[in-house]
């Protein structure tokens, strides 16, 4: 069988800059192994795979996959699939508001107007899993405790991928950062879910970001979707940031591996009460078949 995929960059609007999505719009067929192992022969952060057979009235079936392993929630494939859904018709191109039904349940989605709008997910409920030694977590990434600013904790938050945050004192520091595969393992010794590090330092603009999943078979993630509203909770709670309604800001990711990202956050509600949203631009790339079950012909 052949199945047709789009690869788009994400929280872009430089192609192959942000972070690469191939995105299935018509998945039918496709057991959870094959979707795993198209995931592992693409090797980027995600695929994503759309089911119209299990979609419901007001939201869309999608499953996503790591090259290692599937995901409950994540940001850059949400972002990416919703612009494939417009795109190709899966949802009127004219829609500005519907919803992904994931694993980790209806993601909404809102596009704003114009002819290349951001496209905006709201964050699922985050969860406090847990906090970590300073001094271990900075051995995990290859520094030292100084090299965290002072009196801000290593917090394990999870909208549906655990990460464990770590604020830096600045964005030389944060380009420092290198996982320590035997500390990091050790740091996250005994856990029975997959975490990620996400390491970050305040900027006059939001914040300059890096994201390593080697759990997830992700040495680093240009952009982290998932990551982000998750990022917003915790600089608001350590006052690293504005906690009022309306708050703006921009975390940029993947500069240092030369995938710069631009993730937009917007705060709802004091502290996020409402709700906190993740937004991005979406760059198409590719339009590709796969064909399974036959060698593919070149012509």
């Amino acid at each position: 069988m052949a199945y047709s995929y789009h690869v788009v960059d994400v929280f872009t609007q430089v192609p192959f800059e942000g972070n690469a999505l191939a995105v299935f719009p018509d998945a039918s067929g496709l057991d959870t192994e094959a979707m795993q192992t198209i995931a592992r022969e693409l090797n980027l952060s995600e695929t994503s795979f759309i089911f119209p057979s299990e979609s419901r009235e007001g939201s869309t079936r999608v499953r996503i996959f790591t090259p290692a392993s599937e995901m409950e929630f994540a940001g850059h494939p949400t972002i990416g699939t919703a612009f494939v859904m417009r795109a190709t018709g899966i949802v009127p191109r004219t829609a500005r508001s519907f919803a992904l039904q994931e694993n980790v349940g209806i993601v909404p989605v809102r596009v704003d107007g114009g002819d290349e709008p951001l496209i905006w997910l709201t964050t699922p409920p985050i969860h406090d899993l847990g906090r970590f030694d300073r001094k271990q977590c900075a051995a995990a990434i290859s520094l030292q405790e100084d090299d965290l600013i002072p009196g801000v904790p290593c917090d394990l938050l999870s909208a549906g991928n655990p990460c464990i945050y770590v604020a830096l004192r600045d964005k030389a520091t944060v380009d420092r950062a290198a996982i320590d595969t035997t500390a990091f393992y050790g740091l996250i010794r005994g856990r029975n879910e997959l975490a990620c590090v996400f390491v970050f330092t305040p900027t006059s603009e939001g914040a300059y970001s890096r994201m390593f999943a080697p759990e997830y078979g992700i040495v680093e993630d240009p952009a982290t979707g998932s990551a982000t509203g998750p990022l917003a909770a915790f600089m608001m709670r350590n006052n690293l940031v504005s906690k009022s309604d309306g708050t703006a800001f921009v975390s940029e990711q993947g500069t240092k591996m030369k995938r710069r990202s631009l993730l937009h956050v917007l705060v709802h509600g004091e502290n996020g009460s409402n709700g906190i949203e993740v937004g991005g631009h979406v760059t198409p790339v590719a339009t590709a078949t796969l064909s399974l079950g036959a060698p593919a012909v070149i012509q």
